[in-house]
């Protein structure tokens, strides 16, 4: 049990969730805009993160640019206010972002200049196919991944990419710290994800693992600080001396990204 969501194995799977059923608003009371500036799970400046945000888009350009015949259409799920986006942009591809709050999709489309569509990807109206389906931390906050992988397939071209960022609940840091991990943070986050198991469920759809590795990721002190406090309570004091601003290395190998092609 973890914020008074019990966390449970399927037992046929293995795969992990939580196993409390999410009330019909979820997506608009979990991801309103106290979560991109209230801190806790979430994040206490988002926007202040585009600088990180953009370069870590252009490094997951990169990540594709191997199994791509070149740089195409890329439709980034969960998009917030268009940064991943924006750094896919910079190294040439064209795309479209769907996002749930509408102030993000707003940033996206009136600062960046990119069409980022404000909804979900499940009951999005967007038309067209795409080479590439960006999903950089995204897969664990959906409330039935079926659905949204089916809906994404239904928008993939043959022979297109999917690219995937998310957490390893088998990882080293996630059972040395059992339930102090982060990512354990439902409401947010309703799914914990191991490699095999994105892998096998990815595979029957269709889609087959191209590479797979550990992303060289920064984020802002003020970011880290804000997780650590939402988890532990009080941080030591050479934490808090930490200046907000400064970028930091993720430190640990919890985190993973992998690119699968549609057969």
């Amino acid at each position: 049990m973890t914020d008074g969501y019990p966390v449970c194995d399927c037992l046929r799977c293995g795969h992990r969730y939580a196993g409390q059923r999410t009330r019909k608003d979820h997506v608009a009371a979990v991801y309103g805009d106290a979560y991109f500036s209230g801190g806790g799970a979430g994040y206490p400046d988002y926007l202040g993160e585009a600088e990180l945000l953009i370069r870590h888009g252009e490094r997951c350009a990169r990540i594709v640019a191997p199994h791509a015949h070149g740089p195409g259409r890329v439709l980034d799920v969960g998009a917030a206010a268009g940064f991943i986006l924006k750094g896919f942009a910079n190294e040439g591809w064209e795309g479209v972002g769907v996002e749930p709050n509408a102030a993000m999709a707003a940033h996206g489309r009136e600062v960046l200049g990119l069409d980022v569509r404000t909804g979900t990807l499940e009951s999005s109206a967007i038309m067209g196919m795409f080479d590439l389906v960006s999903f950089v931390q995204v897969v664990a906050h959906f409330r039935d991944p079926l659905a949204a992988f089916r809906r994404a397939d239904a928008m993939t071209l043959p022979g297109g990419l999917w690219l995937v960022e998310t957490w390893d609940c088998s990882s080293m840091t996630a059972r040395l710290l059992g339930r102090a991990w982060h990512e354990y943070s439902p409401p947010s986050v309703l799914h914990w994800w191991t490699p095999r198991l994105l892998g096998e469920t990815l595979g029957s759809l269709g889609y087959r693992q191209l590479a797979t590795g550990t992303p060289h990721k920064w984020l802002g002190a003020g970011h880290a600080k804000s997780l650590l406090r939402h988890k532990l309570g009080a941080l030591p004091w050479f934490a808090n001396a930490l200046p907000d601003s400064l970028a930091l290395p993720y430190p640990s190998e919890d985190l993973f990204w992998a690119v699968y092609r549609k057969e």
